[in-house]
């Protein structure tokens, strides 16, 4: 694109951001009384808030960006909002995703009984603005605001079932994610703002010629903060609130692996490298290896770590901790090619990982099964739900026609870019390591007997009256239908992709 890109003065990326206030708002005013009405608002919420987000679409192709300020503080900071590309791509995933995962919450929540409905689906609808605020920050204050706000709303979220378990791992999750973002984020952001004398996010970078000609040790120091201080990233060794944090219910578990914390967490290290960085400083100041080696230590590390797990969820989870560094991986090639795949693996990831959690969470409410080693068979009890498990193991492995491949391809193709023999190595054995922890998972389900199954565990009788849930079942294969349509028309994401880096 050419020239200086054409700014439209819109509210809507404010109404993406308040839209579902909106619906928390009417679902406490409806509460516990009215479940069918209090679920309406939550759903309708969320098509709404896909509907403004799809809305801002065609004025982005067309190479424009949308913005609206709301308020002035100092010269530089502003609370202001701005739809581009990328905020365009993380938004529409994430609020489409919402759609599904309202519905399925019904499902899950409804047949156990979950105490205090209305606070989670509250607290749902608010951990979505909180991400829409993030997507259409139009700078590191703004971000920094509802990327705090996100971690309060969802403690409630992660602590949901109150028993000692699940108040443990939420203390753990609050604690890591805020005292990251007190002792690394807010140095980070007060060092940029000396610097620049701004915090408004520029293609290229912020930093002005002089400052990065006489201060690259300090502006590495910056991108080190900026790199743990997002920790929702899960890089290693400021991961360990991610596992902890699957004690919360199975559609919380998807939405902080697939939809809102996780991808909150990709997309702000994203923002620095193209935003605050620019490609050109990260290599002349050669933090792009840094970044490289975090996320290569982490793919690997966090997939052997998941070949131990016979947990389904915790499984799960540290393939989440693995799979966000192929973004971080891919972005910090600052190759094309590399670009493009980790930008894009934020949304294909996001449609295989909350099939999987979803699947996980269909199999517990139907046979209270939590272990992988209890799954001898149970293709046989729930076809669908085992069927959409296969399809986004497939995505998540990186086979041809899921989506899943089509990031990857443009990873492999950028390490050769980069001439980077070693992540390409990374790449492929990553690759191994995935097939090697949910093959055997879709294989146990579809070709084992649950008699011939010999280990420590009991796997039991799933009974008779085992049997799926339509209000999850519908979700969770439709968005594993999502996988395949994105693998073969990948053309929407990888066309705001291409946006992102022009």
């Amino acid at each position: 694109m050419v020239g200086v890109m054409e700014t439209v003065i819109s509210i809507k990326p404010l109404l993406a951001v308040l839209v579902s206030v909106i619906g928390t708002l009417l679902i406490l005013i409806t509460g516990e009384r009215r479940q069918n009405l209090r679920e309406f608002w939550s759903i309708a919420a969320g098509v709404l808030k896909f509907g403004i987000v799809a809305s801002m679409v065609p004025a982005i192709f067309d190479g424009k960006t949308i913005e609206y300020t709301l308020f002035h503080i100092l010269p530089g900071v502003d609370i202001k909002f701005r739809a581009d590309a990328f905020g365009i791509l993380f938004a529409a995933g994430a609020s489409f995703l919402w759609i599904f995962t309202s519905f399925y919450s019904i499902g899950y929540m409804r047949p156990l009984q979950a105490k205090s409905q209305t606070r989670y689906f509250a607290c749902f609808a608010i951990s979505l603005s909180t991400t829409m605020g993030v997507a259409f920050s139009a700078n590191l204050f703004t971000m920094f605001l509802f990327y705090e706000g996100l971690t309060i709303i969802t403690y409630p979220l992660v602590g949901h079932k109150e028993d000692k378990e699940s108040l443990a791992g939420a203390r753990k999750y609050v604690i890591y994610l805020l005292g990251a973002a007190k002792v690394f984020l807010v140095a980070a952001i007060i060092l940029t703002y000396n610097l620049s004398g701004t915090l408004e996010f520029s293609k290229g970078g912020l930093f002005p010629a002089e400052v990065q000609s006489s201060q690259p040790l300090l502006l590495s120091i910056i991108f080190i903060l900026f790199l743990f201080g997002f920790a929702k990233s899960a890089i290693m060794p400021f991961h360990g609130w991610l596992p902890a944090a699957m004690v919360a219910p199975t559609p919380v578990s998807a939405l902080l692996h697939a939809v809102a914390v996780v991808k909150t967490g990709v997309f702000t290290v994203l923002r620095v490298i193209f935003f605050v960085f620019g490609t050109g400083l990260m290599k002349d100041l050669g933090v792009d290896t840094v970044a490289i080696f975090f996320a290569s230590f982490t793919l690997i590390m966090a997939s052997v770590i998941a070949l131990s797990r016979d947990n389904l969820k915790a499984r799960l989870a540290f393939s989440t901790v693995s799979q966000l560094s192929y973004i971080i991986l891919g972005a910090a090639l600052l190759t094309p090619s590399g670009m493009i795949g980790g930008i894009s693996h934020i949304t294909m990831h996001a449609f295989a990982k909350i099939t999987l959690f979803f699947c996980a969470g269909s199999i517990y409410v139907s046979t209270h099964k939590t272990e992988i080693s209890q799954l001898s068979g149970i293709a046989k009890k729930m076809p669908w739900t085992m069927t959409a498990f296969a399809i986004g193991t497939l995505s998540m492995i990186g086979v041809p026609s899921v989506g899943g491949f089509i990031s990857k391809w443009n990873l492999v193709v950028g390490s050769l870019e980069a001439h980077s023999i070693i992540v390409l190595s990374v790449l492929l054995a990553s690759t191994m390591l995935n097939a090697a922890y949910f093959v055997p998972i879709v294989y146990k389900a579809f070709f084992e007997k649950e008699e011939e199954h010999h280990g420590h565990h009991s796997t039991g009788s799933y009974g008779e009256d085992v049997k799926e849930n339509p209000f999850m079942v519908v979700p969770l294969f439709l968005t594993a239908i999502g996988t395949i349509i994105l693998g073969i028309y990948p053309d929407f994401v990888l066309q705001l992709a291409r946006e992102v880096i022009r």
